[in-house]
């Protein structure tokens, strides 16, 4: 499982396509936002959690077809298959090496990128801390969305159809967590929801990946 994740992330780290991609495109949704939303900081402060989540996700989303596609087209899948690691593991690595290259990236970028939202300073730390609990669930959802759909051509779209309602949950409470920081509230409610959704992502979503995957190899 090591090696396979190893590998993946350094295929993504020499491609870009998983790794400086969606950085970039993070960069560009605060970036925009208040050319969208305008300059008034106390406006900009409100929305921030929100924006920062949702940049978070849909940049997540970039990068979720590569996760097996590449390996179907060239054969690897079907070795792995073989492989004495099981099905489940496989899935589970996949997992892991996505958000080592996607979601940590926008974890340690998430605070310096808050800056330009004016998000105060309390919430930089719980908005990193929520991205840090919340992206895994991210990966792992996105990793059985592209399970579902590797065998399917073209299926990009589809597989954003499919994840974005997974992910809504992940979104409402990794928002929260970041606003009711920024605002010294309470937040342990949100906190441990979404602490509770990345659980239970970890604990069910590789034996759904597995299965799916078993699905479409034969």
């Amino acid at each position: 499982m090591i090696r396979l994740i190893l590998r993946d992330v350094t295929l993504a780290v020499r491609a870009g396509g998983g790794f400086g991609l969606g950085l970039a495109f993070y960069l560009i949704v605060v970036v925009l936002t208040p050319f969208a939303i305008g300059p008034e900081s106390g406006q900009l402060s409100r929305i921030a959690p929100g924006i920062l989540w949702l940049g978070a996700l849909l940049a997540c989303l970039l990068s979720l077809d590569r996760i097996f596609a590449l390996d179907r087209e060239d054969g690897t899948l079907e070795l792995l298959a073989t492989a004495p690691v099981p099905m489940e593991g496989i899935a589970l690595a996949k997992a892991v090496a996505h958000w080592l290259t996607t979601g940590l990236p926008l974890t340690l970028s998430a605070p310096i990128l808050a800056v330009l939202l004016n998000l105060p300073a309390p919430g930089h730390v719980w908005l990193a801390a929520s991205l840090a609990i919340g992206t895994p669930a991210l990966s792992l959802i996105g990793t059985f969305g592209a399970a579902l759909t590797v065998g399917l051509r073209r299926g990009g779209l589809l597989l954003s159809l499919l994840v974005l309602p997974l992910y809504v949950p992940t979104l409402i409470f990794g928002a929260e967590v970041a606003r009711r920081g920024a605002e010294g509230m309470d937040l342990s409610a949100p906190l441990i929801l979404l602490a509770a959704v990345s659980a239970g992502s970890v604990a069910l979503l590789p034996f759904a990946a597995s299965a799916a995957l078993r699905v479409n190899l034969r």
